[in-house]
């Protein structure tokens, strides 16, 4: 007798939740200098920010023909539609002898709810210098976020699916939502992608720029409240990022991140990418709306 899986239970051939990132960012072409990114087929209130700029980052770099991005600045307008795709108009701003300029509008409904401007520059010599990277417990001696949710279920915010998730994250400092007031407000965390990346530099970027926004926005919670919870509202105001070495997205990353301040409903948050070896790889810029309800 052979037992049958249940119908819940993943075919080996069904993409990997990694895969459905993937394709997110293979966006479809349907005029010249415009595209259209889709949305993951989930229950969500809201597009996840870091999927919105991941996919204005690959649009602006599908028409750039030399050099990689060195950075993006973006604003985050209105809250996206999860059930209807995304247009990304495409502006070449500039295409110099060194850096390419671009700006990407993405609209819904007829309405911008997002911008960005990147800059590329094609590879050069020059002077170089970074602070180290911190001295941290290495990723493997870590516990996954799978360990930690079957170890302390309670602790994880209710809404937070129980599936596979496309991005390993490994918490250094404790949990976010493990709220003990008066916290530093400091975070650091190993990321990767959870599986195989093809061998493209822009695809390594922008699921840099994926997993940049995943964690950035908690850390200015951390010394008031936790930000999980019923009575605030969060959401990112803008992003921005510089990309300094080539980007390995499927290899551990340290993301380490600070709040230096909170004012005025909102809270700046800033942070740097480390490569295991101790590169530094990027460094992260955001402030969000951290607004207490009623």
């Amino acid at each position: 007798m052979t037992s049958e899986a249940s119908p819940l239970d993943p075919s080996p051939l069904d993409p990997s939740p990694l895969d459905n990132v993937l394709a997110l960012l293979d966006l479809e072409p349907i005029e010249v200098n415009i595209f259209r990114g889709q949305n993951p087929d989930e229950e969500r209130i809201r597009v996840f920010g870091g999927q919105v700029c991941a996919q204005a980052l690959m649009a602006a770099a599908r028409t750039v023909e030399k050099g990689s991005v060195h950075s993006l600045h973006s604003y985050f307008l209105r809250a996206g539609d999860p059930k209807v795709p995304i247009l990304y108009e495409v502006d070449r701003i500039r295409d110099g002898r060194s850096f390419t300029t671009r700006r990407v509008v993405a609209i819904q409904h007829g309405r911008a709810i997002f911008n960005l401007a990147a800059s590329f520059h094609i590879e050069e010599e020059g002077y170089e210098h970074q602070y180290d990277m911190p001295d941290v417990p290495a990723p493997d001696t870590l516990p996954s976020r799978k360990d930690l949710r079957a170890e302390t279920p309670e602790v994880f915010p209710a809404h937070w699916p129980d599936r596979p998730q496309p991005i390993d994250i490994r918490y250094i400092t404790d949990l976010p939502y493990r709220f003990a007031e008066g916290r530093p407000p400091e975070q650091k965390v190993w990321i990767r992608a959870d599986g195989t990346v093809p061998d493209d530099s822009v695809l390594h970027s922008c699921l840099l720029a994926y997993m940049s926004d995943m964690t950035l926005l908690d850390t200015s919670m951390l010394p008031h409240a936790s930000p999980y919870r019923d009575d605030i509202m969060t959401a990112s105001l803008d992003h921005m990022m510089w990309f300094h070495r080539p980007i390995r997205a499927n290899e551990w990353m340290l993301y380490s991140m600070e709040s230096p301040s909170a004012q005025g409903s909102r809270g700046f948050n800033r942070g740097t990418v480390h490569s295991q070896d101790g590169a530094l790889l990027a460094s992260v810029a955001q402030e969000g709306l951290i607004r207490p309800i009623g």
